[in-house]
């Protein structure tokens, strides 16, 4: 498959106008993010099965190991159906995958010569980047919605504000994330270092999100690491967003900051700023001359 080439338009060839007006330059920054997003979902639609394997883990962690633990787990002890406390959960699994893909697939670029391609397009450095991460988010965004149609078979409504919620959130969590995996990408030079801190640091991540368990019951230094775990923050905007909905689920909050449960609006910021932080770092590092 071949990728959608970044390219400036304005003169006959291709060639870019070497004094472009900043109009003519947005309009060219904007196309270079369009052609990397758009590379982004030509992949994801011609690599089906990856995908659908992708989305096979949290689909049998919700319906068989949610199904089979709910049996064990009473109702009272979580105050809803255990399928239902897991959906959350499930969500971020599915988002986090794609999400960190977009930094293996930097590392990639960089070994093969094809990021080398891309950086003599006239467009700045803080693009390319930002097309990536928007790539990133994007791709993550929509196999989150396809679990997100599964909202039914756990219990939750397909109530349009809800579902507007959830969504929002999983935008905000994959956005942070994408950001996150292409600033530790833009500090490493191998894919297989990439690979190994991974391997050390999700599976943690994901159990002290609190989407299996609450994390009123870990001790109190492993709820003060969850407190910076972005995967938590995400999994606790999408649970109180459906406390906001659904009549028999309260708006609990599993995220405390020195005691005190943060406001929704206040952890979805402090999110958003992670993520934005993450982008800016990993801008920095990567718009230095290699």
């Amino acid at each position: 498959m071949t990728s959608p080439a970044v390219t400036a338009p304005g003169r006959p060839g291709g060639h870019a106008d070497p004094h472009p007006t900043p109009p003519a330059r947005a309009r060219r920054e904007l196309r270079a993010i369009h052609a990397l997003v758009h590379r982004d979902l030509l992949r994801l639609s011609s690599q089906r099965t990856h995908t659908a394997l992708t989305l096979i883990q949290p689909v049998l962690y919700l319906f068989i190991l949610g199904g089979g633990l709910a049996a064990l787990i009473p109702t009272a002890t979580l105050g809803v159906g255990y399928q239902t406390y897991l959906f959350p959960g499930m969500l971020m699994m599915t988002v986090q995958s794609p999400a960190i893909m977009v930094g293996i697939r930097l590392i990639t670029d960089r070994q093969t010569g094809y990021l080398r391609e891309l950086l003599m397009a006239p467009v700045s450095r803080a693009t390319l980047l930002l097309g990536n991460c928007a790539g990133g988010t994007v791709v993550a965004t929509v196999q989150g919605a396809v679990l997100l149609a599964l909202a039914g078979a756990v219990g939750l409504p397909y109530d349009p504000l809800l579902l507007a919620l959830l969504l929002t959130g999983v935008i905000l969590t994959s956005f942070t994330i994408t950001a996150l995996a292409l600033a530790l990408a833009v500090s490493l030079a191998r894919a297989e270092l990439f690979h190994m801190l991974l391997g050390l640091v999700m599976m943690p991540l994901l159990f002290l999100s609190g989407g299996f368990f609450p994390l009123d019951n870990l001790p109190g230094w492993a709820r003060g690491l969850s407190a910076l775990n972005p995967l938590a923050h995400g999994v606790d905007l999408l649970r109180r967003s459906i406390g906001l909905r659904v009549p028999d689920q309260p708006p609990t909050a599993a995220i405390e900051w020195l005691g005190h449960h943060p406001p929704l609006l206040l952890e979805a910021a402090v999110l958003l700023t992670a993520g934005v932080l993450a982008l800016l770092y990993a801008t920095r590092r990567f718009s230095r001359p290699e």
